[in-house]
């Protein structure tokens, strides 16, 4: 089984190698934690390998998330133009313009580019889309589908569950992915202050890491402490 290099220090170290190619993995987590870098530093390592990468934001366009990852000295303008990374943003503002927009226009982009690897940032806002759990559930199997049949790999960030930090906002994400990864803050033992913290709650069909590790987020972009131990 070919492993995919996430370029996180220590995330690989976790994961056994990496992640699965053509896994689709979901990063969860509070505001602030990183998810959106960890999305970014995975494209990036892509694009570093001459991999066709392909980043959807439902939140910034494509300037912010140029100058975003500038600020972790990650430039991207030379990948958008020489075709090798598509930027995309679908706003999620007009809701059935979304949902049109991610079941067909997204479908076209990926047939069409064939992305080895793909990042949504977040998927939530596609979920809150729609009323019922039900529909949540039907469309990002459909949606998931789609991904698995393009055969990329993929990154999925999403919000935690306001009830149950531990779980997307949701919980509908954990059953139609293949990887769950969490981001959360922790406050150890006799300490005044927080880290942050990271957990592999599932990858199908590797051993990896049980133990949760705490990380930080230079201007570099993610590293995780791989030998370290939280203590709470």
């Amino acid at each position: 089984m070919k492993l995919i290099s996430t370029g996180i220090p220590g995330l690989d170290e976790m994961l056994g190698g990496g992640i699965p190619k053509g896994h689709i993995t979901v990063i969860i987590g509070p505001p602030g934690t990183g998810k959106s870098t960890l999305a970014l530093q995975f494209i990036h390592t892509g694009l570093k390998k001459n991999e066709n990468c392909t980043y959807l934001s439902l939140e910034e366009d494509e300037e912010d998330l140029i100058r975003t990852a500038a600020s972790f000295q990650w430039n991207l303008k030379p990948y958008t133009e020489n075709g090798k990374l598509a930027l995309t943003r679908f706003s999620a503002h007009n809701i059935k313009a979304t949902i049109d927009r991610v079941e067909n226009d997204l479908q076209k982009i990926l047939e069409t580019f064939k992305p080895e690897r793909f990042a949504m940032d977040p998927i939530t806002l596609y979920e809150m889309i729609h009323d019922t759990d039900q529909e949540r559930r039907t469309c990002l199997f459909h949606f998931t589908q789609m991904i698995k049949n393009i055969k990329t790999t993929a990154i999925l960030t999403s919000e935690i569950n306001p009830r149950n930090p531990n779980y997307s906002r949701y919980g509908l994400l954990e059953y139609v992915a293949d990887g769950v990864i969490l981001l959360k803050y922790i406050r150890p033992e006799n300490s005044k202050t927080t880290v942050t913290a990271i957990e592999i709650l599932k990858m199908r069909r590797i051993s990896h890491s049980k133990e949760t590790r705490p990380y930080t987020i230079t201007q570099n972009g993610i590293n995780v402490h791989s030998e370290s131990e939280v203590f709470v």
